[in-house]
């Protein structure tokens, strides 16, 4: 790693952090735990704390995004992943996007957030693509505690709840730190102090960590958030704040300059998310699809042909529909193409996406996150309504959005804003 400047990490690094900039890329939206202090929310410019990000982006366009932002803004010298869920909830966008970058930017330092839960099998390749700084957020070292603090994880398909899952992820905690270590990685451990639950616990942590080699820790105070279940709970005041900093200061260096950064973050680390900044990233976050726009058609899920009723993955006949200005609705109906049958996986989605590669939208009543990431990044943008297929097809061929009323937004465990309990949805 020695052609790497590994001074020049802003968080690392309190002479860097006025210096150098970083960047966070958001391509991670999916989290595998629930924490009782989080609740994270989409697209708002005013709210700079971690969870926040105003769009997300594939591999792809994150790295074309990064070279712009890179080109305009020199003293960016480092490249995060942080969210807005946790990168190895997203193991498969993150390590794409982490080769992507390194093959394009070899001296570019390369760093993650992670709750450490799932980051274990892919210790040994963050190594070798020259990682240098991984974060890992520790609440606790005591399952009892623990369990106050998380609603639940999810370790495979399953929930597990309680003084478990405490229990499960403070040990993938503590193992992640000690891996992180013994392949020269600079780890920061990240613990949010909570009043009443976990800051008398805190120092404990430090106690832990401390003699495994951690090289810093920032203790943050709650910031209360709307919608979560610790929203009433106080702020850690600056005497409680102080105390917990000194007790685990004398087992780890203490990080004093946090700025809770932003899933998509850029800049210096005090600097604010810019009206510029947003626009540039939704640029980006939508290239495939308005690229798309010019295509002819448009593709629909229908049981009968009047509503747009099925999911994407349940369409095994898909309505295809072109503009025609000669009739009263302004589009007609072209045809009825066969989807590719159940089975194979991505194999699946790439066919499906090859069958509707003439259209720009494809109107379905819901849609899962693989086959929707795979048209979308072949163009085909996937959009979730319910109602005619008619009003669907108005707005898509007027360039607009979705009316309100035909909306429906369908989410995966621990994507977007939902705080459910790790079950699925009925």
């Amino acid at each position: 790693m020695s052609d790497i400047d590994f001074s020049s990490h802003p968080c690392f690094s309190r002479d860097a952090h006025h210096k150098f900039g970083r960047i966070h890329l958001p391509i991670a939206p999916r989290c595998n735990i629930q924490c009782n202090f989080c609740n994270r929310k989409f697209d708002c410019m005013n709210e700079s704390r971690p969870g926040v990000t105003s769009n997300i982006l594939k591999p792809r366009q994150a790295a074309e995004y990064l070279a712009e932002v890179v080109s305009q803004r020199p003293e960016i010298k480092v490249v995060g992943i942080a969210g807005p869920g946790d990168p190895f909830a997203n193991p498969v966008e993150t390590m794409e996007t982490l080769r992507l970058v390194r093959e394009r930017f070899p001296e570019m330092i390369l760093c993650l957030a992670s709750n450490g839960l799932g980051i274990g099998p892919y210790i040994d390749e963050l190594a070798e693509l020259k990682v240098s700084h991984v974060t890992i957020t520790i609440t606790a070292v005591d399952p009892k505690i623990g369990a106050k603090i998380y609603a639940w994880i999810r370790d495979g398909k399953s929930p597990i709840r309680g003084e478990e899952a405490a229990r499960i992820l403070i040990e993938r905690q503590l193992d992640a730190v000690r891996r992180l270590k013994e392949r020269g990685i600079v780890v920061k451990v990240n613990a949010i102090i909570v009043p009443g639950v976990n800051d008398e616990h805190i120092p404990e942590i430090a106690k832990v960590v401390g003699p495994m080699g951690v090289d810093i820790m920032n203790c943050m105070p709650l910031v209360p958030v709307a919608g979560a279940i610790f929203e009433d709970l106080p702020v850690p005041d600056a005497t409680m704040t102080a105390r917990v900093r000194l007790q685990c200061g004398l087992h780890v260096e203490q990080m004093i300059h946090c700025a809770r950064c932003r899933a998509d973050a850029v800049g210096f680390i005090d600097e604010k998310m810019s009206r510029e900044q947003m626009a540039t990233l939704d640029r980006f976050a939508h290239s495939a699809l308005n690229a798309g726009k010019a295509r002819p058609y448009v593709a629909a899920a229908s049981r009968e042909g009047a509503l747009v009723n099925m999911h994407l993955g349940e369409a095994a006949s898909i309505l295809i529909f072109k503009q025609d200005e000669t009739t009263a609705s302004g589009f007609k109906f072209v045809e009825i193409r066969t989807a590719p049958a159940p089975g194979g996986a991505s194999a699946r989605w790439s066919g499906l996406a090859d069958l509707l590669a003439d259209c720009r939208a494809f109107l379905v009543n819901a849609a899962g996150p693989s086959p929707k990431a795979a048209l979308e990044d072949r163009g085909i943008e996937v959009i979730e309504m319910e109602g005619l297929i008619e009003e669907g097809l108005a707005a898509v061929f007027a360039d607009q959005p979705i009316p309100a009323s035909l909306k429906r937004r369908f989410t995966s465990c621990g994507e977007g804003g939902c705080r459910g309990t790790g079950t699925g949805c009925a």
